[in-house]
């Protein structure tokens, strides 16, 4: 591959400068038009120095990249220790920093389902993927998935259920961004989005997987700093003792629903609602679908299988895994702290929150920014600043991440594989993974503008959904039974994927809340898709592989030792992923 011109790569650094400077015009306006907030100058700086160090990372990336291998996985060289960091950094998204913490804030114990959920994934890709996902891999999970099945309809399928699940996880950290931006500095919402669309095109397009990691490694310290302070000065104010924590904001959901005119009884049992089940999942069948998703879905996101491709062998793999659950299980005790850190300090302070009602000023959409402002109640100006910055980085990296995964989805799986036979010349598969980035970040920008009103995390838990629907049963069922087929494969998978994506738009969270039809016409009653559509799509995989007599149902049978022996020992990885 050619270098990427200077002169073309600091036009781009030209142009984000330019794309930045709004906000510092724009400081100090309206959040929700409630009240006004002075400069935050060190924000401004922090957000400044930030952009301007990751550019430096992509300029310097694109110079590195010469080769598909290195735009997709880096040239395979990073290590088990920084890829968990970047793992962590990418699965540490807006949905998790922004969206749960305010989930707790508003149902308690409930929101600790996220934390679990996305944790619990984790040991299923360990024990059961990550060796066979680097042995068999290349540069997209699709490499793995059909690494014994015909080309052209597998990997039609698994760019299908990339896209989508990238689509569904896009739309939350662009609305992440958008109200983060939009609260700081009272850039108009949609302003906002465009200005994390353009940062994420300009990172992807020029530095690829190499740029991608790095800021993901730095965002990941950051935001492991940054809510470990939170989590100690929250502690600090009521003594170390969660106990003391946890019963003040009992004490505070009471006020509010007496405040709404509850009865001194029912404003006691509202209170001490936020410490059971019920405040989101209403009932037995969403939490046990909302729970799969969440578990299974782990194993099904395409940005991050895509990152087992970026290290040297199986062993560095595993290390990987472990290293990535270490950071995220930390991440999410402490998240759950801040969550009632959020109920108990910014709910009682009237220039944040209405204290009477119990929400932060600015509407719905202001609820997802509950973890920024435990920021300011704990750690003033300065670390309101740099939490901010934070919350951006984390957003730019996720963002960047699966764009990447969703470009390499269209170059790779489709144009190079499926449309050229495997004979694309590296320079056309990478031009194309820029059109499609560039693509990518227009449809991410009308999206996120659509859903701006929703909950970050939710909108997150339903690209898990179709991810456990889709791909995790298509990709297992490839790796681990002997008797799948091509066929099986690709229609069991796009019976999930159908299926999931069909279910979650009747759903009220969809039908209702974002398309604003009335809750008698929802088709389907429950917030996840899962327990339908995945078990849908293992039946599929199965049935449609046991009924399947073609030729290339023998062909596809035949090659299960050989791929067996590669997930297991390597022999044969280590050249497959040179370049």
């Amino acid at each position: 591959m050619k270098r990427v011109p200077k002169h073309f790569v600091g036009s781009a650094l030209a142009l984000a400068a330019l794309a930045t400077s709004p906000l510092a015009l724009a400081a100090g306006g309206d959040i929700g038009n409630v009240n006004k907030q002075a400069t935050n100058w060190i924000a401004i700086i922090m957000f400044g120095v930030f952009v301007a160090a990751t550019l430096w990372i992509t300029k310097w990336a694109s110079g590195r990249t010469k080769s598909a291998a290195d735009f997709y996985t880096a040239g395979g060289g990073i290590t088990g220790f920084q890829n968990g960091l970047a793992i962590a950094g990418d699965y540490m998204s807006a949905a998790s920093f922004l969206g749960i913490s305010a989930m707790v804030m508003a149902t308690g114990y409930d929101g600790i389902i996220y934390s679990i959920g996305f944790l619990v994934g984790w040991p299923i890709i360990t024990f059961l993927m990550a060796d066979r996902l680097r042995n068999l891999g290349k540069f997209t999970f699709a490499d793995v998935v059909g690494y014994r099945f015909k080309n052209g309809p597998i990997r039609s399928f698994a760019a299908s259920g990339t896209l989508i699940v990238v689509a569904f996880y896009l739309i939350a950290q662009m609305v992440g961004a958008g109200q983060l931006i939009k609260l700081l500095f009272g850039l108009d919402y949609w302003i906002a989005v465009v200005l994390v669309g353009a940062l994420m095109m300009i990172y992807v397009m020029f530095g690829g997987m190499a740029a991608t990691t790095w800021v993901q490694i730095i965002k990941a310290v950051m935001l492991l700093s940054g809510v470990t302070f939170m989590a100690f000065m929250v502690l600090s104010k009521y003594g170390f003792s969660p106990e003391a924590l946890f019963a003040d904001g009992v004490r505070v959901r009471t006020e509010v629903a007496a405040n709404a005119g509850k009865t001194p009884e029912e404003a006691a049992k509202a209170g001490l609602s936020i410490m059971g089940p019920g405040g989101f999942l209403k009932d037995p069948i969403s939490a046990i679908s909302f729970g799969m998703a969440l578990m299974f879905g782990t194993a099904g996101l395409p940005h991050i299988l895509m990152r087992f491709f970026t290290v040297p062998n199986a062993k560095e793999a595993r290390k990987s895994v472990g290293w990535a659950s270490v950071w995220i299980g930390y991440f999410y005790i402490l998240i759950f702290i801040i969550g009632f850190g959020a109920i108990t300090l910014v709910l009682t302070d009237p220039t944040m929150a209405d204290t009477a009602k119990g929400v932060i000023h600015g509407g719905a959409g202001a609820a997802n920014m509950a973890a920024v402002l435990v920021a300011k109640t704990v750690g003033g100006d300065v670390f309101y600043g740099f939490i901010s910055a934070v919350a951006f980085a984390t957003i730019l990296a996720v963002v960047a991440g699966l764009t990447l995964s969703g470009a390499s989805a269209v170059s790779h799986d489709l144009y190079a594989t499926v449309f050229k036979g495997g004979k694309a010349d590296t320079a056309a598969e990478l031009k194309v993974t820029r059109i499609t980035t560039f693509a990518l970040g227009i449809i991410a920008v009308l999206l996120g503008i659509l859903f701006e009103k929703i909950n970050v995390a939710f909108m997150v838990a339903l690209a898990f959904a179709i991810a456990a629907s889709a791909n995790f049963p298509a990709l297992i069922m490839s790796i681990l039974w002997k008797n799948c087929t091509t066929r099986g494969a690709v229609i069991g998978g796009f019976m999930g994927l159908v299926s999931s994506v069909v279910l979650t738009i009747v759903s009220p969270s969809i039908w209702v809340a974002t398309l604003g039809n009335s809750p008698e016409s929802v088709l389907f009653p429950y917030s996840s898709p899962a327990l339908f559509s995945m078990p849908l799509a293992f039946f599929g995989v199965w049935f449609f592989s046991i009924t399947d007599k073609s030729a290339r149902a023998e062909i596809d049978r035949a090659g299960f030792p050989a791929q067996q022996i590669r997930s297991e020992t390597g022999l044969g990885a280590s050249q497959a992923s040179s370049h």
